[in-house]
């Protein structure tokens, strides 16, 4: 009874420490499978998928030694370092074809995230799923992706400390589809059906609308966006 009560109070732990944000990555992540969380830091994510299992296993990893020292001892506080473990990686550079199912690239720009799946050899690979959360300029990572052969399954965007980001769930067809340019602003999203979508559709207007200032062609993607959520 009490070995019961700490696993359910460690657990409560682990999700405390997910924000909105992180637990939308979190929802996309398919059951049973290997997950690689690129750009780890606390290995926050990780732990808590494995600890409510939802992933068999899992490879945190960072480009930089401190922050994956930060996620080891997440990991050892949690007693999961028979299924996490942690790896110094410029991206997905030091990773294997087989070595993750589900790949989380989250808390980094749109343009950084593209640059990461692109440089890996072994990105065109269908049965993989790419869990992606832009924080800045995610139409130029959709853009990328479409022009690559990637297809978004599902997008979904959530509030957390104020600010709204989405998060893309991404597979590899080998298809490539042209798009207009408000695709890549819009995607999977409807604003006229989710007030998070809407927030972060009106937010991109707001950039939009700056950036117009200096090429019209923004001014034009902007209204055209303002015309699909109705407004003026």
């Amino acid at each position: 009874m009490l070995l019961m009560l700490r696993l359910a109070e460690m657990s409560k732990s682990s999700e405390n420490k997910l924000d909105n944000r992180l637990k939308l990555c979190a929802d996309f992540v398919r059951n049973g499978i290997r997950l690689a969380d690129i750009g780890t830091d606390h290995a926050y994510l990780p732990v808590w998928l494995c600890r409510i299992g939802r992933c068999a296993s899992a490879i945190a990893a960072d480009i930089n030694p401190d922050p994956l020292k930060r996620g080891r001892d997440t990991i050892i506080n949690a007693g999961l370092t028979d299924v996490i473990e942690t790896r110094l990686s410029d991206g997905l550079q030091m990773f294997g074809s087989n070595d993750a199912d589900d790949i989380v690239i989250a808390g980094m720009g749109g343009e950084l995230i593209a640059k990461i799946i692109g440089d890996w050899q072994f990105a065109k690979d269908s049965t993989k799923h790419y869990i992606l959360q832009p924080m800045t300029k995610s139409e130029v990572l959709i853009k990328w992706l479409c022009e690559n052969g990637f297809e978004i399954i599902r997008q979904d965007c959530c509030v957390a400390s104020n600010k709204c980001y989405t998060v893309l769930l991404v597979k590899y067809t080998g298809e490539i589809f042209a798009r207009d340019e408000v695709y890549y602003y819009l995607a999977k999203l409807t604003p006229n059906e989710n007030e998070n979508h809407l927030m972060f559709v009106k937010n991109h207007i707001n950039r939009l609308e700056k950036q117009a200032k200096g090429d019209i062609k923004y001014a034009e993607i902007s209204q055209k966006l303002r015309d699909i959520i109705n407004i003026k």
